[in-house]
């Protein structure tokens, strides 16, 4: 039975009773001819009437029903684990997110954790990360040559999420956006290491992104075996994490994604290397355990950090190139990442209430 991947497939082995004789067969029990086949030889074979035998798989396929469909929905829906945080970890964490260069203290934790450079790329990765707790999240797409350090930047922002947050993939099917479930990619990160290995659920990804939520109808069988229509629905919004080597990049997922290009240089490198030189010293022991006390605490801010409305008074005042038809897409990534800005900083700004919304603002500071 634990076979079973799907719930158009009721397939198990079944042994039949009676005294000292029995039958033993395999049997899909969505399919009548196996039934009956099964029925007529376990008749045989135990002595035993056939409305009988059919009388009992009847109600042994209800069983069966019932625990397939528990446990197939405990895998599709998994139970999120709950944190709670300690008083300590409370405080702390509210103490990271009410500090005054709240920004500045974040690219001190990032080289605190090893990773050297890429300030405005560690950052703008970070914003983007915390998008996923609006209505229209952020997509990134991390873009470099091989061994450039695409993958590495990525796992740095993705260490700094709550882990209940962030689901990570190597690579995806067509279709397998449709069928994670209603809500287990509501306000969290999906990042995929290679745009390559996405290639074919791109389609859905890019809906994903647009639309905030997937829809797919698709075939399957009914009690009786009839052929019926069923609906999968997967609820968003959902911020998206990508990284590639690809030089051309699909031109629809582009004008989708904030695209950022890993420093590349011999000055980046040489850093790299002293960096990778420092992990092989007896400090580097050291630094270890108090990287893992700052990936905790900012992984306990993030836990703290509320979806809120942002609204921007200063949005009529800004500018925005439009000789092009993308910039229309690009500048909505531009008001988001302002309004990214605003609710990491939510604990350093009044809630307002006018009209039975309740929102934070945007300052000239972001």
């Amino acid at each position: 039975l634990q076979k079973n991947t799907s719930f158009e497939v009721l397939k198990v082995n079944l042994r039949l009773m009676n005294n000292d004789r029995f039958h033993l067969d395999t049997l899909d029990f969505y399919r009548a001819k196996e039934r009956h086949h099964f029925i007529t030889l376990a008749a045989q074979e135990t002595g035993l009437l056939p409305e009988l035998v059919k009388r009992d798989m009847g109600k042994l396929l209800l069983q069966l029903e019932a625990l397939q469909e528990k446990r197939l929905n405990e895998e599709l829906e998994p139970q999120q684990k709950e944190v709670v945080l300690s008083d300590s970890d409370q405080a702390e964490a509210l103490e990271l997110l009410k500090s005054p260069k709240l920004l500045d203290r974040i690219l001190e934790d990032f080289a605190r954790c090893g990773i050297v450079g890429e300030a405005t790329n560690k950052l703008t990765g970070y914003l983007a990360a915390v998008s996923r707790k609006l209505d229209k999240p952020l997509a990134i797409i991390i873009q470099s040559t091989s061994a450039a350090g695409k993958t590495s930047l990525m796992e740095a922002v993705l260490a700094v999420m709550p882990e209940e947050e962030r689901i990570k993939y190597s690579a995806m099917t067509g279709q397998s956006l449709y069928y994670l479930g209603e809500t287990n990619l509501k306000n969290k990160i999906l990042a995929i290491v290679e745009e390559e290995g996405a290639e074919k659920a791109s389609y859905a990804l890019k809906l994903l992104q647009s639309e905030g939520e997937l829809t797919i109808a698709s075939t399957g069988k009914d009690e009786q075996g009839r052929m019926k229509t069923e609906e999968y629905h997967v609820e968003g919004p959902v911020m998206i994490f990508l990284t590639t080597t690809a030089v051309d990049i699909d031109e629809e997922l582009l004008n989708r994604c904030l695209v950022l290009t890993v420093n590349e240089g011999k000055d980046q490198t040489g850093a790299v290397h002293t960096q990778q030189r420092s992990n092989q010293t007896l400090h580097s022991l050291a630094a270890k355990k108090q990287r893992e006390e700052t990936l905790k605490l900012h992984q306990n801010a993030q836990r703290l950090l509320k979806s809120i409305n942002v609204v921007n008074p200063y949005a009529p005042y800004l500018t925005f190139r439009h000789d092009r038809t993308r910039f229309r897409r690009d500048h909505v990534k531009y008001l988001t990442l302002i309004n990214c800005i605003a609710l990491l900083h939510q604990y350093q700004r009044p809630l307002k209430e006018q009209n039975g919304y309740s929102y934070i603002e945007a300052t000239l500071q972001g």
